[in-house]
This record gives structure tokens, sequence and C-alpha cells, in this order.
């Protein structure tokens, strides 16, 4: 029993005067007429049906299903054989590879001619859909410079393949259900800057792998298939959240989710909207002590909501507000804060601090009416020693706390909070086993 499709049809004429055995077989393949860019490597249909006539493997068009490869071994009197039936896959989900500067070029291949950009990917999709006029089965459409493939319409024909200059459209099995759609080779500073898609090359995924399926090659994790059994492990573990998991809810798998350290931007906020500042990274380089501001919080001008692919923040009292169910843990907000605002944390429930300022007690008292001053009731009163003090505010260890309120009673600036989890997702993750 073999899995391996041969392309050995060479040059085997275009016969008009075929017999009646390739006749039959023209009945059983898919059609359509690759043009003689199927990965069969036959210049036309009927070629391909001679070749299979005259001996080549009955699996040699790699569109035709398992039902039609043992409909062939039937007619032919071969050996069954076993195929793995496979679809296209573009290995990119992000716009940064210049599809905007480039949409006026006629195609991809002139488009990657001029070149890509400082802050550019030059490993991404381009998005004009060359690829698309390759296939005659109706299985890619481009919308919104982006092109997606229908894997059910898509037979795993092949023409699209040599059709990229990028060389990102590959062939996954078509059971298969985790997929990672990036080619990048970029490192992880680089493409944390350029594109919120891009895997950064991390290990986790290749770590946490129970059968060893992944690897990091070229700084980008590459799934091997025939190793592959769909569970969920990798797109759980996945740092960026841009493992591609089609039986499972991403923003309710998760271990960590981001939190931001404050509660109190809103003077900040609308003191430098008055200034005509739009992001917080301009904010952060002119605030300064004469302007009455805390100098470490929330300025709230969204340089974190740009970067969320899942609409998990949004700014509100002019303060960043992340929603925990929304939020993946993917943590590019986190990179985006030029103030090391948002931290990562346990997506378990329990009390969090939402003030990171060092300041005594009479300057939080100053600029801001919700910090945590440090001092110290929280900590006094927590029945577990969850709480202690550390640089001027409280620190809460996840691990002690029991989520019990009674720091919240105590704490008269408001500057606790509760990391509500709801108990849909308790019974979910202890189901799943994490």
């Amino acid at each position: 029993m073999g899995n391996v499709r041969e392309n050995n049809c060479t040059s085997v004429p275009n016969n008009k005067n075929v017999d009646e055995r390739t006749k039959e077989i023209l009945k059983i393949l898919p059609g359509g007429d690759c043009g003689g860019y199927g990965g069969c490597q036959c210049e036309s249909c009927q070629a391909c049906a001679i070749a299979i006539a005259q001996g080549a493997s009955i699996a040699l068009c790699p569109a035709c299903s398992q039902e039609k490869v043992s409909a062939l071994a039937e007619l032919m009197g071969a050996e069954p054989v076993t195929i793995q039936e496979k679809v296209a896959f573009i290995r990119c989900a992000g716009d940064a590879a210049g599809k905007k500067r480039l949409e006026g070029c006629s195609d991809c291949e002139e488009a990657k001619k001029k070149g890509f950009l400082k802050g550019e990917c030059s490993f991404g999709c381009i998005g004009l859909g060359s690829c698309i006029e390759r296939c005659k089965f109706d299985a890619m459409s481009l919308v919104d410079g982006t092109v997606k493939i229908d894997k059910e319409k898509c037979n795993g024909c092949q023409a699209c393949l040599g059709m990229c200059p990028q060389e990102i459209i590959v062939m996954v099995p078509r059971e298969a259900t985790n997929f990672i759609p990036c080619a990048s080779q970029n490192d992880e500073e680089t493409t944390r800057k350029i594109c919120g898609s891009g895997c950064i090359g991390c290990g986790d995924c290749e770590e946490v792998c129970p059968e060893n399926a992944i690897a990091i090659i070229d700084n980008c994790a590459v799934i091997d298939y025939d190793k592959c059994v769909g569970c969920i492990a990798c797109a759980v573990k996945c740092r960026k959240k841009i493992i591609v998991d089609e039986l499972h809810d991403l923003t309710k798998l998760k271990e960590n989710i981001a939190f931001v350290r404050c509660r109190g931007g809103k003077k900040a906020n609308a003191k430098f909207k008055a200034l005509g500042v739009e992001t917080c990274a301009d904010a952060s380089k002119i605030r300064n002590e004469a302007m009455d501001l805390c100098q470490v919080g929330c300025i709230g001008l969204g340089d974190c909501t740009k970067v969320c692919r899942y609409d998990a923040i949004t700014i509100a009292d002019g303060t960043a507000k992340i929603d925990p169910e929304k939020c993946v843990g993917c943590l590019d907000c986190v990179t985006a804060c030029p103030n090391d605002l948002i931290v990562e944390v346990p997506y378990a429930g329990g009390k969090l601090v939402a003030c990171a300022s060092t300041y005594d007690c009479d300057e939080k008292l100053r600029v801001c009416g919700e910090g945590c001053i440090g001092c110290g009731d929280c900590a006094s009163n927590c029945p577990n020693g969850a709480i202690t003090i550390k640089d001027l505010h409280a620190v809460v260890n996840g691990e002690l706390c029991e989520n019990c309120s009674v720091c919240s009673y105590m704490c008269s600036r408001t500057a606790l909070v509760e990391l509500v989890v709801p108990e849909a997702n308790y019974l979910q993750r202890k189901a799943m086993g994490i």
C-alpha cells in the first residue's frame, strides 16, 4: 500500500484517437485541465489518462480523491493505493508584505521585482492574486487584498504552487486542523514590529508538542503533518496565537492574558489630546513632572488597540482596558505599550493590582485618584498572606490568592481589581486537561 503520488507523465502525446480504457479513465479523473501546471506534470487531463493507461501510477493525478483512485485501481486491475488527500494552504495571514504600496502592479512577480522596503515583510503574500488565475476549480479568491482558499472547492491539483513568486503556497492534508500561516524568516523583534500575524520563532509550540511534530526552521514554526495528531497543545501555547486551530475557540483556550496596570489614565489622556499628541509613544517622550501627571501611567491614545487582532482592548475614560474573554494572550499589546504597563497574567481568576507606580504616597495622591499608595491595608488583612508591599505598591501572589475579596473591601483607592473567568471556561479547561 503506497501513499506517494508519482510524477511520471513526461511526453505522452495528446492524441485524439485514444482507446476505450483511456476514455474510461478520463471519466474518473476530476477534469479541469490544469494546463500542464498540475502535480501530474502532464500537459492535459487526456495526457494524464493516457499515461495511466500505459502503466503510470493510478495516483498520478494529485486532484483525485481516494474514491477516484480506488475506482481507477478497479478499472485497471491494479493493486489498491492509499493516498493522503491534500489541499493548498497559504503560509501568510498578514498585510506586511507591502500590499498597499504594490497594489498597482500587474502581478505578484512584477511586485516582487520592485523589492520590499524597510518595515515590510519580504516573505509574505503580496496579495495581487496571481495564483488565482491558475485555479480552474474556483477555489481561490481575493478578499481585501488577501488570497483565500476554499478548502471544500480545492481538490489539491497543485497548479497554484508554481505561480507564487514568494513560494508560500504549500500542500497540507485535507483532514489537517492545525496550520501555521507564516513563512517569515525574520527575527522576533522584527516580526513583532512589522506583523501582528507573524511567527516569532520562540519555540514554545515545538517544546510542548507531544508528537515532536513542530520544528523551528529559519525562525518560523513548521508542522510535520506525518506526525501531527491535531491536538490543541501548540495553539494554546503559541505566544502570538497565530496558529490556526479549526476545532477550538482560542479566546477560551488560553493559559495567560494581558493586563493593564493602571486605572487612572483619564487626566493624562485629556491633556495630551489637548496638545494634539496622537500616540502613546510620542506622549511618553514629552511627559514630565511639571505637567502634574503620573509619569508611568496609561496615556490612553491607543497604541495597544492598533495592534490587537482580537478587538480585546478598548480605551475607556482615557485608559486602556482589556476584555479577558476576548484576549488570547498573544501579547502584541505588551510590545506596543511604551510604558511597560501591560503585563502577562494567568487566566485563572483572582485579584490584580492595577497600578505600576513606584512613586511615594504623596506624589501618587497628587497626580492620581486611583493608584495604589502602598498603605498596606490589603496586605495586613489578607487571610492567606497573598499580598505584599513592594516598591511602594501592592503585589498579589496569584498562587496564594483565593479571591476572597477581603483586599477589595479594604482598599480605599479601588486599585485592586478582579480578573473574572467564566465558570464555563473552568469546566472546559478541566475537561481538556489544561
